[in-house]
């Protein structure tokens, strides 16, 4: 390139295939423009530093569902949505993306696409970051006409569906706005219905497990979805008011026979509360995922719930392991049990744990452990010795029941 030259890209600016090229020749690395929904529009000649993620849009012919749920949920897009100049984006290994720099198309206040551009193995210097700024003021028209004809519904509500999974939409009457924009209605009431699955969520386990939905969901249909790792999410609405009941023993079949369908490709379901606010769905998403990790963490005790109102106190243990954490705080008590189990390998502990679970039953608890109940009231004497513990005072033991299942749950948290 000629140092004179002040705009390298507007002579190929009416041909989007060539602009691609043009700006890979002048950056030296591969490069890929997308429209505004992340459909591939060019593309540059392949180069040994083709990443995975690129492949994969090229052949696809638009970005893959598990990279899109990535880069929102790091972030990325937002910040590609409010910046006017060029970014730096992280590798993000697990969905076979590399080093980047990318930018927003934009035509006007609206944003029309983004140019992505490897960094293979050297950092963009300021005089690139400038040219690809450069490179996108060239492609805006043609990006824009492109956004007419080549709009998909499906692609511009998934991004939608995003903004309001990550908070990124604030206020009803945006919210209202955007959805009218793209031409989506929105249900009186909604819930988020998540599904894990054993491996990252492939097309035919999503078309798969979407007909198993409509085939036994009958108080429920899916409005949205999305896809992140080994989770399809999807926005759900009540087909009748007030089917709150049907609803959750529907979930619940599809459960089983997901299970039975997709055998150990298949984890859990759970669903978040319903809302009629569009500004609370982040909240509905978030209790879906808590109910998932409960679910993972006591299967026994709650591996047959799909609704996340049903849950019980076991909501409340994510604020009492936060605050346990936040003070460094331990139960005197569990600490006097649990150093002496380990000192005298016993199971005090798990006998305390054990006794409050059953109701303070000591028939039903001393079945459960397996044990003659003189054996169990022989160690609930010494568990009361021990910990100090007054095993006849029930606030005594809704302490005690409630750290021990906070302890549980902040002992392995993986969703």
């Amino acid at each position: 390139m000629r140092e004179d030259q002040d705009d390298p890209f507007e002579p190929y600016s009416d041909n989007l295939e060539l602009l691609a090229e043009k700006i890979s020749d002048v950056l030296g690395r591969p490069v890929t423009i997308e429209d505004a929904n992340h459909r591939l529009v060019a593309y540059s000649s392949h180069v040994p530093e083709t990443d995975a993620a690129r492949l994969a849009t090229i052949v696809g012919r638009r970005v893959p569902d598990q990279v899109i749920g990535s880069l929102w949920r790091d972030g990325v897009i937002p910040r590609l949505l409010e910046s006017e100049t060029p970014i730096r984006i992280a590798a993000i290994r697990e969905v076979g993306l590399s080093e980047r720099v990318a930018t927003a198309i934009r035509s006007g206040t609206r944003v029309v696409g983004f140019i992505w551009v490897l960094e293979t193995d050297r950092p963009f210097s300021d005089r690139e970051m400038t040219l690809l700024m450069k490179a996108a003021r060239a492609v805006r028209t043609k990006m824009a006409q492109w956004q007419l004809q080549r709009h998909k519904e499906d692609e511009a509500h998934r991004d939608f569906f995003w903004q309001l999974l990550t908070g990124h939409l604030h206020g009803e009457p945006a919210i209202r706005e955007q959805a009218n924009r793209i031409g989506l209605p929105l249900p009186a009431s909604f819930h988020v219905v998540v599904l894990q699955f054993a491996a990252e969520v492939k097309e035919t386990w999503q078309r798969q497990a979407l007909e198993k939905f409509a085939s036994v969901c009958s108080y429920s249909r899916i409005v949205l979805r999305a896809v992140d790792k080994n989770q399809l999410i999807l926005l759900c609405a009540p087909v009748v008011p007030d089917t709150t009941v049907g609803m959750a023993g529907q979930l619940l079949l599809l459960q089983r026979n997901l299970r039975s369908f997709f055998k150990t490709d298949y984890d859990e379901l759970a669903s978040g509360c319903l809302y009629t606010e569009y500004g609370r769905l982040e909240d509905s998403y978030r209790e879906a995922l808590l109910l998932l990790q409960v679910k993972r963490q006591f299967p026994s005790e709650t591996g047959d719930l799909v609704m996340y109102g049903d849950l019980g106190y076991y909501r409340y243990l994510p604020l009492i392991w936060q605050e346990m954490r936040k003070h460094g705080s331990v139960n005197s008590q569990l600490a006097r049990l649990r150093a002496y189990d380990l000192e005298h390998h016993s199971e005090l502990l798990h006998t305390l744990e054990v006794f409050l679970t059953h109701d303070s039953n000591a028939k039903t608890a001393a079945d459960a452990l397996h044990i003659h109940a003189n054996t169990l009231n022989y160690r609930l004497k010494r568990i009361a010795e021990i910990g100090r513990i007054d095993l006849a005072s029930m606030e005594q033991k809704v302490t005690l029941y409630l750290d021990l299942k906070a302890e549980r749950f902040g002992s392995r948290r993986d969703l």
